[in-house]
């Protein structure tokens, strides 16, 4: 391990020099500061299983739009998020810390009234927002349903969408429990949009964003409710699947939908001739969901040959499908299979963006070197996750689990597995364990973990 660590540094420190010349693209080799600096758009999914697009390998599905967003970008087949669930995801997103130094680490409350992530954390939007950059958030939030917590309060200019956790798409209305919640808001002031999709009205309102600040550089945060429940995709999608199974019907039919209005707002980029100074980056908060609540109480969604989905640190409860897309300025076409995680976007974005990085504590990690050469290896050495009890550690190849609740393997029900060491280089669907094997793994595994816990609460 010692020699791999001494070998990896070496490596890294070859890149670093050769990053301004052979590996670098043309135009990184110039002044950056002469050009105009670029606009951002991260398209956050909600539920979206880890191969749920046809780029990512699922087969049975129409998403055109998310297949070229692939063709005319990077995909990576190992990107993970902070969390399993919706709102630390989101946080370690935004603030490119754990979600325990985000002090959001379990779901914020859906009503009004209730805090979420504290302010004094600082969000990519403000980042931005402090090197001139117009910032907006459309869609949902789930960080914090009071003034100071919801998007305005935490470095959004112009936000419309809804606070809580999900919504009807068409009268949005909160109906997970009771007392029902009307929950639609632009710029902290409630708004009545009934009968409407709220699909088309996301659309609406990033594209009349997009536009009035396209004469400088702005950044847009569009966190679709899709596909989380409820799943109410368009008449003619469900038409298309409509000789599939549920929940797989319910749950294409909605995929389907989110590709269509991604695509939407792709193309008004194009139309205005954005897209070459545009960075996006699209990926999913999580793997999807398995909740009785679901359309017809099951998980339509896939996480193809990985166990596990949302709520779970299984494999397909973290790793998310991810593409990142900048035609002209980065590598077209490619797949990066090497590790990343959503926290590095905060960093990453940073470089790109030419803004220096606050001076705090930031976990996530600047991948533009991964992103621009298939030849860089990862930067991240051990990799952590915790919800609740739940925690687990991956270093290289080698991923332990400890708490793991049941999940789901193509269709099989497995048992909850109190310590589970897998090699995901042999067994990417972690269903042979080797804890009992390798039990100085464990143990080692287990000092990372208790050193890490301890120091991520420290602020």
């Amino acid at each position: 391990m010692n020699q791999q660590k001494c070998q990896r540094r070496e490596f890294l420190k070859f890149l670093g020099a050769a990053t301004a010349t052979a590996l670098t693209p043309k135009w990184l080799t110039g002044a950056v500061s002469s050009k105009k600096k670029p606009n951002v758009v991260i398209i956050f999914t909600d539920d979206q299983g880890t191969i749920d697009a046809n780029c990512f390998g699922a087969h049975d599905l129409h998403t055109p739009n998310l297949d070229g967003l692939a063709q005319k970008g990077i995909r990576f087949t190992q990107f993970y998020v902070g969390a399993p669930v919706c709102s630390p995801s989101r946080a370690a997103l935004m603030t490119g810390r754990y979600p325990q130094r985000a002090q959001l680490d379990t779901n914020a409350p859906c009503q009004k009234g209730h805090a979420g992530m504290p302010t004094e954390q600082m969000t990519i939007a403000e980042l931005l927002k402090s090197a001139g950059y117009t910032t907006g958030h459309v869609g949902k939030w789930h960080m914090g349903y009071t003034p100071e917590t919801m998007p305005n309060g935490q470095g959004f200019d112009f936000t419309f969408g809804h606070m809580g956790g999900c919504i009807d798409n068409y009268s949005h209305f909160f109906y997970w429990e009771p007392p029902n919640l009307h929950d639609l808001w632009q710029n902290g002031k409630e708004v009545w949009r009934d009968g409407e999709f709220f699909g088309d009205l996301m659309v609406e309102k990033c594209q009349e964003f997009i536009e009035k600040n396209k004469n400088n550089p702005f950044f847009l945060y569009w966190a679709i409710n899709m596909p989380h429940y409820p799943q109410q995709g368009q008449e003619k999608y469900r038409q298309m699947y409509k000789d599939y199974q549920e929940p797989r019907k319910s749950y294409a039919a909605f995929v389907s939908t989110l590709d269509e209005k991604i695509g939407k707002v792709v193309n008004t980029l194009d139309k205005l001739g954005l897209r070459e100074n545009t960075l996006i980056i699209f990926l999913s908060d999580h793997g999807h969901s398995a909740e009785k609540r679901n359309n017809y109480g099951g998980s339509g969604g896939n996480a193809g040959p990985h166990r596990g989905h949302k709520f779970t640190l299984w494999e397909g409860g973290i790793r998310v499908p991810c593409i990142v897309s900048w035609p002209g300025r980065l590598p077209e076409g490619e797949v990066r299979g090497e590790k990343a995680i959503s926290l590095d976007w905060f960093p990453t974005i940073a470089h790109y963006c030419e803004v220096e990085m606050p001076d705090r504590k930031i976990d996530g990690l600047n991948i533009s070197a991964l992103i621009e050469s298939d030849k860089v290896l990862s930067p991240h050495e051990i990799m952590y996750w915790q919800l609740r009890k739940q925690w687990c550690v991956r270093q290289g190849d080698w991923k332990l689990v400890v708490n793991g609740p049941g999940s789901e393997y193509k269709g099989k029900k497995i048992p909850p597995e109190k310590i589970f060491l897998s090699n995901l280089a042999e067994d990417q669907s972690e269903t042979h364990n080797q804890a009992k094997k390798h039990p100085e793994i464990v143990e080692k595994f287990t000092k990372y973990h208790d050193a890490w816990f301890e120091e991520v609460f420290k602020q």
